[in-house]
Order: structure tokens, then C-alpha cells, then sequence
């Protein structure tokens, strides 16, 4: 087995987490009594998803409504108004004032739905006072554990509601009273608790309990050991085995950096041992687990909003996501493979591989719940009920194994951990509510999308680039899922309108919302990696979007060809669209390393760039140019590749 001693210290993990990844800075209480408290709301919450998935959900504003104020609760307790005033070892007068505040202001609307159904939705006083609370509660639960820019982006969209007459031009409408707007935000569900909470609390907070189960009962260790067996020997191999693990390592961890950290403290320091730079290492590391939240079957939380904004089942979202998955995972794998074969490195010893007949005796059983979840997907059911009967599986096959098998202690801890890793998501859904209910109040969308196609004189490709440009920069300083959701409601329909297929657009979308964390200069994921390479954040930021160039241009090729998502097309379609897309992103990979057969010059280089996009256009013609081309080059490679081996034995000849 490979040296355990080489793998990066915990402290130094949770150093990084709390520098790149702002929810996991949350207390370690110092006191039982509050750790309790937050272990029973956790708890709690994770007994009424599960009951509620598995026996019926309640009326959507009730069960948003109770998800909303126990994940407010538990916010307020777990994360402090400031990093450096605050106490880390317990909550203040205010946060327990806040916390008991998400209780009754979302209580409310639990106990007086009827009377507020009655009354049409028409706010009274109690309305007003306990809607501003609980929009202020909100605003400032995601100011902790996000930062500022998506509080902001909320606050300018209530003021551009109640202030949009002053606005000039095309974006001018009609103001909205303060009344109206708390209608809108508090009383209905097409602001706070909009669709996107919904999601949260349908969804996305069972798939997480999922991993978190998946996690306590060692599916870490399956996939780290399987993922050394099945790559660990090939030339470069633990950069493979970064890419492997970390494509799987999603179904447990749905965040970049998360997975950055869970994967990466064992692959980075194995990758710079076989003879990788720290920061190519860094790199595969952040861009392997950045595309994790593309991998079906368990895509990032924003599939799941996608799956719910466009009406199509989450089944065939997963489905139509595994092409551009493996094209944008073949993309990395090519890269590193010739990086490993133009450095002549070597794959691990033998003897620090497990066979694979060991691990998947040991372990192979925990992956009886992914089946179980991928075949209720296909057969067409909700993602809520294959959730659940993912968790029953889990808890009933991981007692098959004595290695797997969990205590009540690791049932509990997964219970609570769950609870505590899906606050985040929550709250920047319940935040990007704000959005969503002034675009529906407003009708700005349709002025967002007359303005793109005016900008862009109504032309395909700019639009995309427009579009593009659009999400990488709100990705930035967002989370994925409320990236997702903004450019969406700014940039989908645009695209729609183009006669893009709604699937394509949605996806473009979700593509680069998710791209976005490695994309300097706020590169993220690959300012983690580095910290635990010990690379230069600026210098990995710039590898990262190197060897993930494959994964900026898949978006526009599905555009472009939609049968390169499997049901969007005939089968048929889907095999010729697919196998030149295969051909063009492996020789895309070849010319960013600058290794096809053997190392390239820079007029080689560019050639096979030319021959690789030849291939990405979905036509005929270019198809059959950009093979030709790489036959080409291949064979001036062979033709120079024997030439080099002839020419030692030519200086004996005479002898």
C-alpha cells in the first residue's frame, strides 16, 4: 500500500478550507450544551427529510418553511458575524436572538398558512414586520457563509423593485410598494422560498445526507484504492488517480474545493513524488475535481435546479451530462498522459498498489447504492425518492462488511454532518429567491434578453461568448448554484430564442457556472490545490486552465451538435457526433502538452490544433480535414521517431 506518511496533515487540510471555502468556517463550540443543540437541530432536520421523502411531502411553502428555519437556526449558532471580532468557541446574545427569530418568522407561515391562503397572499402588519425580518435574516445568513456580493446582488434587485421608474431607458418600470414586495418575497413562492429553495429542500439536502452516509461508511476508501489499482502503475499514474477519484469522489463531496481537499491530500504529494511539478500537480488536482459536479449520476446541486427550471427530468439531465463528462475528463487524461510520456516519469511501485480483487472484495459492495440510485433515475422517478432509497441502501448494505459496517455513533455523525455541509446551499437559495421574485414581478428577463440580442445582432456565436463571459464572471464571486440561477434567468432564453435546444442552453449555462472556479483571477479550486501543493496560487491558476481548456469548448460543441447529448438526437446522430469530438479533444490535449507520438515542435503544435478544432466543428468536411491532417502528423512523427532510433547503430556500421 502506498505511504500514508506522504498524505497532508488534517490541520493543514482545514487551514485550506477555511481560507478558499468560506461555509466551512463555522465554530467548534467549546461548550457541550451549543453542540448539542446544533447536533439535535441537524438531526432533526435530517429525520424530517428523510420521513418526508419517503412518506409524502407537505405543502411546499410548509416544508420550504421548515427547512428554511432550521437551516437559519443552525447558521446563526454555527457561523460568527466576524471571523476576527466574534467568539469561535460559542454563539453571542445576537446570534441567539437571530436564531429563535428563523424559527418564528418561518414558524409563521407554518401555523397561519391558512389564514394567509385566505386572505389571498394580502400582507397585514404581522406580514410586513416578520417578512422584513426573516428577508434580513436571510441577507445576513448568506453574508456569513458567503461573503457580500450575493447579499448585495439581493438588496439591488428589491431596489430596482421599488425604485425602478427612476431607471432610464429600456430597464424603467412600474414601482412596486413595500407591501407588494413582501408578497412577493415572504408570502409566496416566487421569492425566498422560490423553486431554487425548493430544490434545496426537496432534493438537494437528502443527496448531500447521501454522501455523507456513503462517506462514514469508508465509500472514500473504495474509491481512493480503486482508483490506485485501476491507474496507479500507468505512466504518471497518481495524476490518473486524481482524475479517477475525484470524478467519483462528487457523489460524497458536490463542492470544488471540497473535493480539492478530500482527494488532493493524498494525489498531490503522490503526484509530485513520481516527478510532477507542484504546480502541474495542484492542477490536475483542482480541474479533476472541479469537474466532478458534471459526473453523473450525482451531478453538483445546481443539476438539480436546472432539472427543476427547465421541467425535464432530472433522469434525462444525468443521462444527456455523460458525454460532455467524459470528453472533458478524457481532455485532462490525455494531458497528463502526455506530460508523464514527455517527462518520461513512472507510474507507483507495485507494491504500493492494493489489487484490485482485494479492494472491491473489501468494499466493491458500497457501490450497490449508486446502482440503486442511477436505475430509479432511469426509470424515470424523482431525484427525492432515489435520494432516499439510496440512504435505506446504504445503511442496509454497508452492514454486509464488517469494514463498512457503521455504529449508531457514525449513523448519528453522518446525520449531523449532513445537516451541517448542506447549510450553505440552503441559504444561497433561499438568498437567489430575491432575484428570482423581482424578475417575476418586473418581467426585467425579457428586457435581459431583447438587450443581449440587440447586442449581439441576434448572431449564434457571439451570444454563446456573451453568454459565456457572463457566467464565468458571476461565478467568480458565487457559489455554483446561484451563478447558475442568475445567468440563467439573464442569458437562457437569448439562447432558446437562437433556436438552441433548452437542455443545450441550460447546460452551456451550468457548464461555465461551474468552470468558473478555476478561472484566475478567482480561481478557487485551484487556489486550494495549490495551498496543498505548495505551488503559487497564480502560477496553478493558469496550469488549471490549461489542462481544463477541453472542458471551455465542449459547451459550444454540444450547441452546436446537440446529439453529443445522449437523447437529443438518433443514436445514430450521437455515434458520428461523438467519435470526431473523441478524435479533437484528444489531439487538443496533445498540442496543449506539446506530445502527440513524440515531443512536437511549435509548427507541429499548431497543426494540431488546427486538426483538433477541424474535428470539433460538427461537419463532414472539417471532420475528414482534421483527420487527415493528424494522419499527417502522426506518420512525419513515426517517419522521425525511426529515424532517431536508426541513427546510434549508423556510427558502428563502419566498425
Amino acid at each position: 500500500m502506498y505511504n500514508q506518511d506522504i498524505v497532508v496533515d488534517k490541520k493543514k487540510q482545514q487551514e485550506i478550507l477555511k481560507t478558499y471555502s468560506t461555509e466551512s468556517n463555522y465554530r467548534e463550540f467549546n461548550s457541550k450544551f451549543w453542540f448539542y443543540v446544533v447536533a439535535a437541530t441537524a438531526i432533526g432536520l435530517s429525520i424530517f427529510h428523510l420521513y418526508t421523502s419517503g412518506f409524502g411531502l407537505l405543502l411546499a411553502i410548509k416544508q420550504r418553511s421548515i427547512h428554511l428555519g432550521l437551516v437559519l437556526f443552525m447558521v446563526f449558532l454555527l457561523y460568527p458575524a466576524s471571523k476576527k471580532r466574534s467568539p469561535m468557541g460559542r454563539p453571542t446574545v445576537f446570534d441567539i436572538i437571530f436564531s429563535l427569530l428563523s424559527l418564528i418568522t418561518c414558524g409563521y407561515l407554518v401555523v397561519y398558512f391558512e389564514d394567509i391562503a385566505m386572505r389571498a397572499g394580502m400582507a397585514n402588519t404581522t406580514d410586513i414586520i416578520l417578512g422584513t425580518i426573516l428577508m434580513l435574516l436571510v441577507l445576513e445568513a448568506a453574508r456569513r457563509t458567503m461573503g457580500m456580493i450575493l447579499p448585495i446582488l439581493a438588496i439591488i434587485s428589491v431596489l430596482y423593485a421599488m425604485y425602478g421608474e427612476w431607471i432610464p431607458g429600456v430597464f424603467s418600470h412600474m414601482n412596486f410598494t413595500y407591501p407588494r414586495i413582501i408578497e412577493q418575497m415572504y408570502l409566496s413562492t416566487e421569492g425566498i422560498f422560490s423553486i431554487a429553495l425548493g430544490v434545496s429542500a426537496q432534493y438537494i439536502f437528502l443527496f448531500v445526507l447521501f454522501g455523507s452516509f456513503m462517506s462514514a461508511s469508508g465509500m472514500g476508501r473504495l474509491i481512493n484504492d480503486g482508483s490506485l489499482a485501476l491507474a496507479g502503475m500507468s505512466p504518471g499514474g497518481p495524476a490518473k488517480v486524481a482524475i479517477l477519484g475525484s470524478s467519483i469522489m462528487a457523489t460524497i463531496n458536490g463542492a470544488a474545493v471540497a473535493n480539492v481537499v478530500t482527494t488532493g491530500t493524498f494525489t498531490i504529494p503522490l503526484m509530485k513524488k513520481v516527478g510532477y511539478e507542484p504546480k502541474f500537480a495542484g492542477a490536475v488536482e483542482a480541474v479533476s475535481s472541479c469537474g466532478g459536479q458534471i459526473m453523473p449520476p450525482v451531478m453538483g446541486a445546481a443539476a438539480f435546479v436546472l432539472a427543476e427550471l427547465t421541467g425535464i427530468p432530472y433522469g434525462t439531465v444525468m443521462i444527456a451530462a455523460i458525454v460532455p463528462a467524459l470528453l472533458y475528463y478524457l481532455g485532462v487524461w490525455t494531458m497528463v498522459d502526455r506530460e508523464a510520456r514527455r517527462l518520461q516519469l513512472q507510474g507507483m511501485d507495485a507494491s504500493d498498489i492494493p489489487r484490485l480483487v482485494d479492494v472491491f472484495k473489501a468494499r466493491g459492495h458500497m457501490l450497490i447504492p449508486l446502482i440503486v440510485i442511477i436505475a430509479i433515475l432511469i426509470k424515470g422517478y424523482s431525484p427525492m425518492y432515489a435520494a432516499f432509497y439510496g440512504i435505506i441502501s446504504t445503511l442496509v448494505v454497508s452492514s454486509l462488511r464488517k469494514e463498512t459496517r457503521m455504529t449508531p455513533a457514525q449513523i448519528i455523525n453522518a446525520m449531523i454532518n449532513g445537516g451541517r455541509t448542506a447549510l450553505s446551499v440552503a441559504v444561497a437559495c433561499a438568498v437567489v429567491g430575491f432575484v428570482i421574485g423581482v424578475v417575476s414581478l418586473t418581467s426585467v428577463g425579457v428586457v435581459f434578453t431583447d438587450s443581449i440580442l440587440s447586442f449581439t445582432d441576434g448572431m449564434l456565436i457571439p451570444t454563446l461568448i456573451l453568454t459565456m463571459v457572463a457566467c464565468i464572471i458571476l461565478g467568480m464571486g458565487l457559489p455554483t448554484t446561484p451563478a447558475y440561477i442568475m445567468a440563467s434567468i439573464i442569458a437562457v432564453p437569448a439562447l432558446i430564442t437562437l433556436g438552441v435546444d433548452d437542455l443545450a442552453a441550460n447546460m452551456f449555462v451550468f457548464y461555465y457556472a461551474i468552470l468558473s472556479t478555476l478561472t484566475p483571477p478567482v480561481a478557487i479550486a485551484a487556489y486550494a490545490a495549490a495551498g496543498l501543493a505548495g505551488s503559487p496560487v497564480f502560477s496553478t491558476g493558469w496550469a488549471a486552465l490549461r489542462l481544463a481548456l477541453a472542458g471551455f469548448i465542449i459547451p459550444y460543441m454540444f450547441v452546436l451538435e446537440p446529439a453529443l447529448l445522449i437523447g437529443r438526437g438518433a443514436a445514430s446522430d450521437t455515434l458520428l457526433a461523438v467519435v470526431p469530438a473523441i478524435l479533437g479533444v484528444i489531439l487538443l490535449g496533445c498540442a496543449v502538452i506539446g506530445y502527440f507520438r513524440t515531443n512536437c515542435n511549435m509548427i507541429e503544435r499548431i497543426i494540431l490544433f488546427v486538426s483538433a478544432f477541424s474535428l470539433i466543428i460538427p461537419e463532414l468536411v472539417t471532420d475528414l480535414t482534421g483527420l487527415g491532417i493528424a494522419v499527417l502528423i502522426y506518420l512525419n512523427q513515426l517517419r522521425k521517431d525511426k529515424k532517431a532510433t536508426l541513427l546510434p547503430h549508423s556510427k558502428i556500421y563502419p566498425k
